[in-house]
């Protein structure tokens, strides 16, 4: 195999390893070697068509599919959305739903089999996600998305859809049953240290993200969905000081 071929095979498999998370110490792992070893086949040096395969099935590709990745360059990921973009998902629920599905790496057939969607109307939705480009549809039915993971919505639109939509979805669980795991707290800050703490919240939902697609290539245990809300406003304190006084007298 030519060195420039070699070349760009381990560029597209950096970058698909990357796209899904994986570390050099998961690729150590699955592979039974250390991680110097995958430094250096990812590198180009000592790899054999094996370990290229056995890589390239990590990164959820066939030998087949990294080659064609080779033939076109990578987009590069948007950070944000334009504001079409985000009034384009903000104005249909589907589209939004499987646009974050996919972002967050699942395969769009679990949208069939655990929300009983049709597939048709699933494979339209990702072809409209396609002409905003928002994903790259490829070989196989996989998905690529062209925006980072960790994307931020603070468009108007995609909030208002939040607000009118996906909020009281989250108001209505019972966040007190047993299977509910939380945390709760109370702080003082200035509003220097409200923003650090909007900071944290953001910084937060990148681990859990990285803790899912974890799961997702780790784990045998049936998977199920989880629904994440991380908030923080100006306490009331009103309610608050009613009990303290109740509590005095």
């Amino acid at each position: 195999m030519p060195d420039s071929q070699t070349a760009a095979l381990c560029a597209a498999l950096r970058r698909s390893l990357k796209q899904r998370g994986i570390r050099h110490a998961d690729a150590a792992q699955h592979c039974g070697v250390g991680v110097a070893s995958i430094k250096r086949w990812l590198a180009g040096r000592g790899l054999t068509l094996h370990r290229l395969e056995q890589l390239a099935a990590l990164a959820g590709l066939t030998l087949a599919d990294l080659a064609e990745t080779t033939a076109a360059p990578q987009p590069d990921l948007a950070k944000a959305l334009t504001l079409a973009q985000e009034k384009a998902l903000s104005d249909d629920d589907l589209l939004a739903f499987v646009f974050v599905v996919t972002l967050g790496g699942e395969p769009w057939q679990d949208i069939v089999g655990d929300f009983g969607v049709p597939p048709a109307a699933v494979a339209t939705a990702l072809t409209k996600l396609e002409k905003l480009a928002l994903i790259d549809l490829l070989p196989g039915g996989r998905v690529r998305p062209r925006v980072v993971r960790s994307i931020i919505w603070r468009k108007a639109p995609m909030r208002a859809q939040f607000e009118a939509r996906m909020k009281p979805q989250f108001m209505a669980m019972d966040f007190a049953a047993p299977e509910t795991v939380y945390t709760s707290d109370i702080y003082k800050l200035s509003d220097h240290g409200a923003a650090a703490l909007a900071e944290l919240l953001e910084q937060q939902r990148r681990e859990l993200q990285a803790l899912a697609e974890a799961d997702r290539r780790q784990s045998v245990l049936v998977r199920r969905w989880y629904a994440v809300l991380s908030a923080a406003r100006p306490l009331d304190t009103s309610g608050l000081r009613q009990s303290l006084v109740r509590l005095r007298n």
